[in-house]
């Protein structure tokens, strides 16, 4: 599964999430076997060769129509930072769906 995550830079181990205003870049983790398989980064989220099925924003707030107009899950990481806690997170099942 492929999960898109706004980042504010492209040092994988660095990487923070971030606010979708504040974006510098986008992080297309995929997830495989309960762990990283590959990591990509793009300026552009909607320029990914592979489609993402979940975005993951740092809050409820967050205008997220562009990712449910392309039928994208969307998971909130309130307190999960990196990309390796966003995963585990999400392979836990510890992300919240997005309350409208």
């Amino acid at each position: 599964m492929y999960i898109l995550i706004p980042m504010d830079n492209e040092d994988a181990q660095e990487a923070s999430i971030t606010k979708l205003g504040d974006v510098k870049i986008w992080a297309q983790v995929l997830v495989q076997e309960g762990r990283v398989a590959q990591i990509k980064f793009n300026p552009e989220w909607s320029t990914f060769e592979d489609r993402s099925e979940a975005a993951v924003v740092m809050d409820d707030n967050e205008y997220v129509w562009p990712f449910m107009e392309q039928n994208m899950m969307v998971l909130v990481a309130h307190t999960q930072r990196s990309i390796d806690d966003i995963v585990e997170a999400y392979i836990f099942r510890e992300l919240n769906e997005l309350a409208y």
